[in-house]
């Protein structure tokens, strides 16, 4: 699947309608530049799923987890920034127990950075690139 959005509001808007094809046990691993849109696409989709909480870029926290409050089978959003980090460190924060969890999702911030210790699991891949407010973003 691939969409052209020309604001942060049609990425917002794209990635809260995103979530009506979830099902729970995904996680995503999310490239792009800094800037890209990332953690806009994933503050989208924590809207769609109607949690509460401001979305923002889990840089110094390395992980947030967040309730969900509109979706049937989802019960909890996994945000995680792993540019500073390597696979284990996530994995020694209690990542594993999120994987492919049925009622949680886990969006991981470059994710290609942990991409490999990661097989084993199932992922699919959101690739964000931009220009000035042109995002191009292709998930698969």
């Amino acid at each position: 699947m691939k969409i052209v959005t020309n604001s942060e509001q049609e990425t917002l808007d794209f990635a809260r309608k995103f979530v009506l094809e979830l099902k729970g046990g995904e996680v995503f691993l999310l490239e792009g530049n800094l800037g890209a849109g990332k953690s806009v696409f994933v503050r989208g989709v924590a809207m769609g799923l109607g949690v509460k909480k401001n979305i923002t870029s889990p840089t110094f926290v390395i992980m947030k987890v967040y309730d969900v409050a509109k979706h049937d089978k989802i019960k909890k959003l996994v945000h995680i920034d792993a540019y500073r980090v390597e696979a284990d460190d996530l994995f020694q924060i209690g990542l594993e127990e999120y994987l492919n969890d049925p009622e949680t999702v886990v969006f991981i911030e470059w994710g290609e950075k942990v991409a490999k210790d990661l097989k084993k699991y199932k992922f699919k891949t959101i690739k964000i690139e931009h220009q000035d407010n042109l995002r191009e973003i292709n998930i698969q």
